[in-house]
This record gives C-alpha cells, sequence and structure tokens, in this order.
C-alpha cells in the first residue's frame, strides 16, 4: 500500500480510505454490517495497510462511531499511525440545534463523536455537507475552536459549490483560523462534473481530494442493472440511487466491462484504477460490504491502466445536473427516525 500526504499536510495516508457508512445499525440501513460482522473487513483493511477510515456521526446514529473506535483499541491499530476522520452536519436528533453547522451543534458533535469513537482527538474533522441556514464565518470559527481545543488535528469539508468553499477557504485565510485540508466530493467515472471547477480549485489550494461514493453506489461495481433493479442488498434497498444515476450512465458501465473483460479483472478494480489514477485524487473512500469489495480496493491501489484504457473509459460520458449537495428531505427522514426510537 501506498501512502500519500493529505494535501499540504504532513500527514500520510494510504490511497484507500474505507467508508464506515457500511458498517452499523441495520434498523437504520437495511444493508449495513453490525459489528461481528465489521470486524473481519476492518481487520483486513489494516492488514493490507489502509490506515485512513472514515465515518461520521449521522452513520446508523452513530453506531458506525462505536464500531470503529472499539476496533482501534482491540484490533491493535496504534494511534500514532492510524488516521480517523469523522463528520458532522445530519440530525443527530430530532430537536432544531441537533442539526447543522451551528456553533452550538458543532461544540456538542465533536464531543459526541470523541465519546462514541473512545479517543480524545480525530485527524480529520469534516463538515458533511455546506449549511445554508448558518452564517459561514460562525461555522469555520466554531471548526477552528474544535482544533484550537486539541479535539482534531485538521479539518476538511465536503459536497459544496467550489465557490462556496473558497469563500471558506478565503475567510480562514483572513481571521487565521484553522484551513481545510481536504474536499470529500462526489466524484466517479459516471460522475465527473468536479473537473470543471472543484477539483481545480484544490489543486491550485493544496486540497486532498478523497471522493466518496468511487463506485457510485455499485453502478461501475456492475451491481446494478438497467431496469433499475440490482443483485446487491443496497442496491435493492438503496432509493437514492435510482434518483441520482440516469439509464444512459450504463454506457459507461459498459466501457468499464470491456476494459474488465479484456484484463480479465472485476469492474470495480477498473473503476477505482481509473480515479486513483485522476489529477489531485489522494483516496477515494470505499465502502465493503463484502470482502471481496476490499480486495478489489486493495488491488486497484496498484492497477495501473493504458493511456487508451482510460480514454476508452472516459469516451461515453455525458454531463449531469449537480448532485450530491444535498439530500433533499434525506436530513428531515433521518430525523423523524431518530425520534421514534
Amino acid at each position: 500500500m501506498d501512502y500519500v500526504n493529505l494535501g499540504r499536510t504532513g500527514l500520510k495516508v494510504s490511497r484507500i480510505c474505507l467508508g464506515m457508512m457500511s458498517y452499523g445499525d441495520k434498523r437504520v440501513l437495511p444493508w449495513a454490517l453490525d459489528e461481528a460482522e465489521a470486524r473481519p473487513h476492518l481487520k483486513k483493511a489494516w492488514e493490507a495497510g489502509i490506515n485512513f477510515f472514515d465515518s461520521a456521526d449521522a452513520y446508523s446514529n452513530g453506531a458506525s462511531e462505536e464500531i470503529l473506535g472499539r476496533a482501534v483499541k482491540e484490533l491493535g491499530m496504534a494511534r500514532d499511525s492510524v488516521v480517523i476522520a469523522t463528520k458532522v452536519y445530519f440530525p443527530t436528533g430530532a430537536k432544531p440545534n441537533q442539526r447543522g453547522l451551528s456553533k452550538k451543534h458543532i461544540r456538542a458533535a465533536i464531543d459526541g463523536s470523541l465519546k462514541r469513537l473512545g479517543l480524545d482527538h480525530v485527524d480529520l474533522y469534516q463538515i458533511h455537507r455546506f449549511d445554508i441556514h448558518t452564517p459561514l464565518e460562525e461555522t469555520i470559527e466554531a471548526l477552528d475552536d474544535v482544533v484550537r481545543a486539541g479535539k482534531a488535528l485538521h479539518i476538511g469539508a465536503s459536497s459544496m459549490y467550489a465557490w462556496q468553499f473558497m469563500k471558506a477557504l478565503a475567510l480562514q485565510e483572513k481571521h487565521g483560523w484553522a484551513r481545510f485540508i481536504s474536499m470529500q466530493n462526489h466524484y466517479n467515472l459516471i460522475y465527473r462534473e468536479e473537473e470543471r471547477e472543484m477539483i481545480p480549485l484544490c489543486a491550485s489550494e493544496g486540497v486532498g481530494v478523497i471522493p466518496w461514493s468511487p463506485l457510485a453506489r455499485g453502478f461501475l461495481a456492475g451491481g446494478r442493472a438497467r431496469d433499475g433493479k440490482g443483485e446487491s442488498a443496497r442496491a435493492s434497498t438503496d432509493p437514492f440511487a435510482n434518483l441520482m444515476y440516469r439509464s444512459d450512465d450504463f454506457d459507461v458501465v459498459d466501457a468499464v466491462g470491456a476494459v474488465a473483460t479484456a484484463r480479465g479483472l472485476p469492474h470495480a478494480q477498473i473503476a477505482l484504477a481509473w480515479l486513483l489514477a485522476r489529477a489531485g485524487v489522494t483516496a477515494p473512500i470505499v465502502g465493503a460490504t463484502k470482502e471481496k469489495h476490499l480486495d478489489d480496493a486493495i488491488a486497484a491501489a496498484a492497477l495501473k491502466l493504458t493511456s487508451d484504457e482510460m480514454a476508452a473509459l472516459e469516451a461515453p460520458y455525458k454531463p449531469h445536473p449537480v448532485l450530491g449537495h444535498t439530500y433533499g428531505d434525506a436530513i428531515e427522514e433521518m430525523a423523524r427516525r431518530r425520534a421514534q426510537r
């Protein structure tokens, strides 16, 4: 496993980041793995050299962070070697101040995350989305407070418009506040709109890019069909995917399949190898509900595609509207579920 600096920092991360959304509570996410099912995956990842793990307080009502925190201790992940990331924004309860990026919520959220993780600090604390209801200055100052309190070493951002991200970076520079070192954005062979503005901005500003959904929620792994159905548990219980991707995106899947067949390799390895070869990409955040998913991600980190293969994979792409900055009513739905428990 190769390691690279995250942004302009000295923090070394593996080229693959294991996403923790796949592990948690089946009552919240039917396709999630519980702790007993998740533990072999975390062990395999750590032993393969993956040192970068990304969670969020909203994943399975915090169960994801609890699973990760116990794994760090029980699997002997040396704290000076493992890189723990988590996120704040989505609801952590049904009350109005239990969501978003206000100073009040950020202060409560970081303490809640650290308690669930069983740690005194995280290496990377990220805003899960952009909060249009809170003054940006308030959010940025609150994140600086988290860093100054020693509860996070670095801060990062996630899906938003490039102008919003640049405004945040400018405010951090103006006030001498802790600076965003990473951008966790929606980027894969099916959705490449980030290449227009966000990725060039990150390259210019020295911000590491750690894409989420690198396999387009299973589309690029061959886990879905043109009729909207799929063989995996996630494919059959993930309504967001059918809202985010279109039938003509399967032309890209076919291109992946052609290269995969010629190479004698799984779809997932080809799609991830393409992403890892893109300029500016530090570490895709890979979800794994089967051990073969981890095997494919680890193998992809060492796979090199030819220029002709890269061109063939990119040729069928068609522009998309902006996808992934918001989930509409998802926030309210998450809050509703919490209130019922």
